[in-house]
């Protein structure tokens, strides 16, 4: 497995990460914590040493299990995890009073039940789970994780960006403040190459692309009569454009057989082509999962006249989506 700097934080990152929200069920519906513990086990064996989980993902559940997994195998990972809005809302409206969000005590307290769970003294890399630029002005919310980094409970911090709001880091990245961005990056969400990663990259920020399938249209796997049960958030997530989607993706397909074996591995490595990209992390359930993504971090970036092609597949929408 490959790795890459997180920007300059000192971080080396595996290019291919775990990301570990379906795991934690919840919004992603039932999941068998045998079969999770064996792909984030199958993880680590294939040299996959970055993983990423939340609070809120599972409500605590997907960080308990990365714990399990911890203690099971002795494994030391690069590990991020976020700290999730005090409003429990996604995404954070623009005029939402940092207050209402992140006030400090909560910053501090998140972190430290997340520390609890996961069973370690340390976390890699703290982010906040929402963001809006209006909190750039503030100084508390980076105070409050400054003090956490100086006692060694978090390594270094950043933001994970609302999605299809790439643009609402910009004002950070100027700053200089953190080391990290996480946001959507796909295929057809391809803003983020407009401003946001020549800034990130100007500034030594990291990028972690997440949402690489689009929610799992890029697997290739959905038809216009799937139907996804009423706890899977995808029932939200596509509502209106599930037919659209379906449509674009097959429009995708006569061009993978030219540069990589399936579309999923092309989604990767069209992440992974872009020299702003620290690491890329689909959420994995299962070994079979684990063999096919990890795979295509060894395969490395797209040939610049895939690339062209795939450009070619933009699509902008912008959706109330955290």
């Amino acid at each position: 497995m490959k790795t890459r700097p997180l920007g300059t934080s000192g971080i080396e990152v595996s290019a291919v990460g775990f990301g570990s929200w379906a795991i934690g069920g919840d919004m992603w519906g039932p999941q068998d914590d045998a079969d999770s513990l064996a792909a984030l086990t199958k993880a680590w064996e294939r040299g996959c040493t970055f993983f990423d989980t939340a609070a809120v993902y599972g409500m605590g559940h997907s960080e308990t299990l990365l714990g399990a997994f911890f203690r099971e195998t002795g494994a030391k990972p690069v590990i991020a995890t976020k700290v999730p809005p005090k409003n429990f809302r996604w995404p954070a409206a623009a005029d939402t009073p940092l207050e209402e969000a992140f006030p400090p005590e909560h910053v501090v307290s998140q972190t430290e039940e997340s520390l609890r769970r996961l069973g370690v003294e340390r976390v890699d890399l703290q982010q906040l789970h929402v963001w809006t630029d209006s909190w750039c002005d503030r100084d508390e919310w980076i105070e409050a994780l400054e003090r956490l980094r100086e006692q060694g409970k978090i390594r270094t911090f950043g933001i994970s960006l609302n999605t299809f709001e790439p643009d609402s880091g910009l004002r950070i990245a100027e700053a200089g403040r953190i080391h990290a961005f996480q946001v959507v990056h796909n295929i057809f969400e391809q803003a983020p190459e407009d401003r946001l990663y020549p800034a990130a990259k100007e500034r030594g920020i990291g990028i972690i692309d997440r949402v690489p399938f689009d929610e799992s249209s890029l697997t290739g796997k959905l038809t216009p009569d799937t139907v996804f049960a009423a706890d899977d958030f995808r029932a939200r997530f596509f509502k209106d454009t599930l037919e659209e989607t379906v449509t674009r993706v097959e429009a995708l397909r006569w061009l993978v057989p030219d540069f990589a074996p399936s579309l999923a591995e092309a989604a990767l490595r069209f992440c992974l082509s872009h020299e702003a990209v620290s690491t890329v992390i689909p959420g994995m359930r299962t070994v079979e999962q684990v063999e096919q993504n990890l795979a295509a971090a060894d395969a490395g970036p797209l040939p610049e006249e895939a690339l062209a092609r795939l450009r070619d597949h933009r699509w902008n929408r912008k959706r109330g989506l955290g």
